[in-house]
């Protein structure tokens, strides 16, 4: 296997047992002057049989009478070797004699010379100059010296002298004789021929590069065994990069393995090509009982955080979200299902920007179930996730969080796509090639030749609009850096990334990813059999591999230009994100994608009429329109209040109602709502080990937190809360009534059934 200039990467031995290389039709011209000075002078001008050799070689062996010269040349020994180097008889001379004759009527004395090369035996278990080059010299026939040219010409004629220990006197003999020759030949001076005759003999075959092992194992799989190949492959990838990305592996193996976290993988990525520059399976220098055998990049693991990018960039595609538009981010429930935020805390309301930037999961699972989990399963299909083999209802809302097995080849695949939609959108004038949504590629052959800007291929349309990605970039870039890197921003010469990291469930995989406009770079890090550790997180374990990665590509403070023709300038709600209406107190201009906004106007912001002193809430039961005021309130429901209140210190509640307006007010902007249970539902309660039952967690939330609650079960009181407002309550199995009132008088009920024995799918 070999990289993109020809460099080796890496072989694998033949099924005999011999290192072979495939046939090669060029052969070097030290190699080539070398091998007929020594073997064949007249190669040039026979015709396969060299009538004054053939002549000497039969005085020679009637004077001595024994074998002493054969007489062949290389056009007769390449018979031999064709013939598996059968017994050594008159009859089989004469054979050879008419096959030799045919084989230079058949082919070109290059050609020849070139099957030679490639079938000749080279010592131990070493066949063909190719690989005789890289066993013992460690570089390629092409860039040997002169005497180790000569060297590997006298081999075939006695392969047994390279042998450590044995015989090296007798091959540097034969080999300084040959320099000699070609130093009276005229082809070397002197002063060469001198050097060439001091150059150390090797002291033994070497072992072959293995620059990325896992790679030339999926190739030989991929290829060489469906015959696809001869086993001559070329790839995409650069021996440099190769080697910088190994040892960065290498060195975060030290230490993670000292937490017990033995494997990682990783993958750089042209963009504008979608090929592989580096291609790091797993920790090659891993003990065997942590399966460094295995290929990481295609093994499905579970996916963490690392799809939330592509649901954003899904919904602003769709026109189902605006770049900022608020998210719930409370204690929620859908059904059986309760996500958690990583910090376990809530900020009541978050921006989508914000959702991707801080990775919350709260918010990407209501995002998940306004954009459809079938829907979003078949995005990621047509994007280019082959993982994905259940039903989506199988997989649910907890698709968004890790519920599904992604591939390091395919996550790369799909950000590198992205990357490569919005890169060359300008160059393109507004337009797409449609393959730029394609898998990774390895193969130089195959490598993928850039569309010019007036192709007729080209279409108005893609998977994902160019605006969708630019702002998904845009909130990606915000993801807080780990360690040092954290402060980039200080230095106006650092690299912009955008990346994202994953988590999954237990702590098994670690995933970071991410982007420029020239690169796209996948890390995983964890244990191949799926064990998990604690500390195994993306942006702590998986994130400092990334940018170590970034760090050894070439800078580039360049970055995506923004794709003007497919945003559009929108009047939007400061506070909500969502299209500003009359009563946004502060409106702005932001770009969005241009034509396909389905977003509603913003849903929180309500004119209040107020006192004439503006303190109090009134209305038109107890106060005169003309003593009135108008003004307009950013308004949540009351359970995002709660959380949205604490992180955001400007927020501003309504004011009360004044206290001659309360009574008529009661069915007025309730500031009360339940948590648990938010709908009609069935709850499990599981048996302990002491075989009780185990207590459900009743929860509401009230927009004034010192408010006391009073609760109530099948419209009997069981007790007050002020503050924190839960209860745990033992109910008995059936049909059930939770009821909850505040001081004022506001009124929540919600039903629910207790369901004992079995677990209920709702």
């Amino acid at each position: 296997m070999l990289d993109a200039k020809g460099a080796l990467l890496g072989a694998k031995i033949a099924t005999d047992g011999q290192w072979r290389f495939p046939h090669n039709p060029e052969v070097p011209d030290k190699f080539r002057t070398a091998i007929i000075a020594f073997e064949d002078k007249r190669f040039e001008r026979h015709w396969g049989v060299d009538i004054w050799a053939l002549g000497r070689a039969f005085r020679l062996n009637w004077e001595q009478g024994r074998r002493a010269s054969g007489g062949s040349t290389l056009t007769m020994q390449t018979i031999r070797l064709a013939r598996d180097n059968p017994a050594r008889t008159i009859a089989e001379k004469c054979l050879e004699i008419v096959m030799a004759t045919r084989l230079e009527w058949s082919y070109s004395k290059a050609e020849i010379l070139a099957f030679y090369a490639s079938n000749a035996p080279f010592g131990g278990n070493v066949v063909g100059l190719d690989a005789a080059a890289w066993k013992y010299f460690q570089r390629s026939a092409d860039q040997l010296s002169w005497a180790e040219a000569c060297m590997l010409a006298v081999l075939p004629n006695s392969p047994s002298l390279i042998h450590l220990g044995r015989n090296r006197e007798r091959l540097r003999t034969k080999r300084n004789w040959l320099l000699d020759k070609l130093q009276n030949q005229g082809i070397l001076d002197s002063t060469t021929c001198q050097l060439a005759q001091l150059e150390p003999l090797p002291e033994k075959p070497a072992p072959l590069p293995r620059l990325s092992p896992h790679l030339l194992e999926r190739a030989h799989e991929e290829l060489v065994r469906t015959g696809k190949s001869n086993g001559l492959i070329r790839t995409t990838l650069q021996q440099d990069f190769q080697e910088r990305l190994n040892g960065i592996i290498d060195r975060h193996h030290q230490y993670l393995r000292a937490n017990e976290i033995h494997n990682a993988a990783a993958l750089v990525i042209e963009v504008a090509t979608g090929d592989v520059l580096a291609y790091t399976g797993n920790v090659i220098q891993a003990a065997e009982e942590h399966s460094p055998a295995v290929d990481v990049t295609l093994a499905p693991r579970s996916s963490g955080s690392i799809l939330k990018p592509f649901l954003y960039a899904s919904m602003l595609h769709d026109g189902q979200a605006l770049s900022r538009m608020l998210f719930p981010d409370i204690p929620s429930h859908f059904g059986s299902y309760r996500p958690l935020n990583f910090d376990k805390t809530y900020a009541g309301m978050v921006p989508a920007n914000e959702v991707i930037t801080r990775s919350l999961n709260i918010p990407s699972v209501h995002m998940l179930k306004d954009y459809g989990v079938g829907r979003f399963a078949n995005k990621l299909r047509r994007l280019g996730m082959t993982t994905l083999h259940r039903t989506a209802d199988n997989y649910g809302l907890s698709l968004i969080l890790g519920g599904a097995e992604a591939s390091l080849w395919d996550l790369g695949g799909i950000y590198a796509s992205m990357a490569r939609n919005l890169l060359h959108f300008n160059e393109y004038n507004a337009q797409y090639d449609p393959q730029n949504f394609r898998p990774l590629n390895y193969l130089s052959s195959q490598s993928y030749e850039v569309m010019d800007s007036d192709d007729p291929r080209l279409e108005s349309h893609s998977l994902l609009r160019a605006g969708a990605i630019w702002h998904t970039f845009e909130a990606m870039q915000e993801v807080v850096r780990p360690g040092l890197d954290a402060l980039w921003k200080s230095f106006p010469s650092a690299r912009r990334v955008a990346w994202k990291t994953g988590t999954s469930f237990g702590f098994r995989d670690a995933w970071a990813i991410g982007c420029t406009p020239e690169y796209v770079v996948a890390v995983w890090a964890g244990n191949a059999d799926g064990e998990g550790r604690p500390g195994l997180v993306g942006v702590h374990v998986a994130a400092p591999i990334l940018f170590d990665i970034f760090s050894m590509l070439p800078a580039n403070v360049e970055w995506f230009e923004p794709p003007h023709d497919d945003l559009t300038a929108l009047r939007v709600c400061a506070e909500s994100g969502h299209l500003a209406t009359p009563s946004c107190s502060h409106p702005v201009v932001r770009y969005e994608l241009a034509g396909v906004t389905h977003t509603r106007p913003c849903p929180y912001h309500q004119r209040v009429h107020l006192s004439a002193d503006g303190n109090t809430r009134v209305h038109a039961d107890c106060e005169s329109p003309g003593r009135m005021q108008s003004k307009s309130f950013f308004v949540l429901p009351p359970i995002h209040s709660y959380y949205y209140s604490r992180q955001q210190p400007n927020y501003t509640t309504l004011p009360p109602f004044r206290a001659d307006c309360q009574a008529a007010s009661s069915w007025r902007n309730k500031p009360l709502a339940l948590v648990y249970p938010n709908a009609n539902i069935k709850i499990y309660i599981p048996v302990n080990l002491d075989e009780t039952k185990s207590r459900t967690v009743f929860e509401a939330k009230h927009r004034d937190a010192t408010t006391r609650l009073f609760w109530h079960l099948d419209h009997t009181y069981v007790g007050t809360t002020q503050e924190l407002h839960s209860i745990e309550l033992n109910p008995l199995p059936g049909p059930h009534l939770i009821t909850v009132v505040d001081e004022m008088g506001n009124t929540v009920e919600q039903a629910f059934e207790v369901v004992s024995g079995t677990r209920s799918n709702q």
